[in-house]
Formats: structure tokens, C-alpha cells, sequence
């Protein structure tokens, strides 16, 4: 007789999230801010209470090799990119969520068909 074949645990999540990794088609690092600042200029009506600030500034910052990169964007660029932005932190999700998931199918195997280690008796 032939043995039934088992599903792996936590197959289906891990095949889940595979499907959804593979959907996302581009993404772009780094985080999006946008900010309202004050200038230099004394009788600026930013300096007026209540203050006017100068802005919408869109700033992305990212990390590269180790340095800081900013880069201004403008609204129709936020708008445009915004997806990608969005993919870089599904895609740091999905990862978390098959770490957890491959860590539990390794947990649950490895409990099922580990031997017992002997108990350590005084003697």
C-alpha cells in the first residue's frame, strides 16, 4: 500500500503569499514625507501667528549605499508613483508573513518528527 501524501504545513499560506509577491510589478524604497516649512525671510508670513507655512514639499528619502537621497516630488509624481510606494511596503509584509509562516511549517515538522531527548536524571 501506498502511503497518502501530506500537505506540508502552512503550504497553502506560503503558496498565498507567493501569488501575492508575485502580482507586485514594482516598487520604489525609502519613505514619503510631505512637509510645510518656514523660511528665512523676516517679515515672511510664515513668521506671522497664525503662521502661513511655504509648501506642500513632497520629500522621498531613501537609503543609498549607506547615505541619505532626497529628492523633491511633485504632486502628479506622488500620484504616479504612489503604487510603488505602496508594493515596497506590501512587499516587506508579504516577507514577514512567509518568514512566520515557513518558521511555524519548520516548528511543526520538526516537533512532530524530533525524538525526545533523554531527561537529564541526578545520579
Amino acid at each position: 500500500m501506498s502511503k497518502p501524501t501530506q500537505t506540508p504545513p502552512f503550504a497553502a499560506t506560503r503558496k498565498a503569499i507567493a501569488e501575492a509577491l508575485a502580482e507586485i510589478d514594482g516598487l520604489l524604497p525609502g519613505s514619503v514625507v510631505v512637509r510645510y516649512m518656514r523660511c528665512g525671510k523676516a517679515g515672511c508670513g510664515c513668521k506671522a501667528d497664525p503662521p502661513v507655512l511655504h509648501g506642500p514639499y513632497i520629500q522621498w528619502t531613501r537609503t543609498v549605499q549607506g547615505k541619505t537621497v532626497t529628492r523633491y516630488l511633485s504632486q502628479e509624481q506622488l500620484e504616479r508613483y504612489r503604487p510603488w510606494f505602496d508594493n515596497a511596503h506590501r512587499l516587506k509584509d508579504l516577507v514577514t508573513k512567509l518568514e512566520i509562516a515557513s518558521l511555524q511549517a519548520l516548528e511543526t515538522v520538526e516537533t512532530s518528527t524530533s525524538p525526545r531527548r533523554p531527561r537529564h536524571t541526578e545520579g
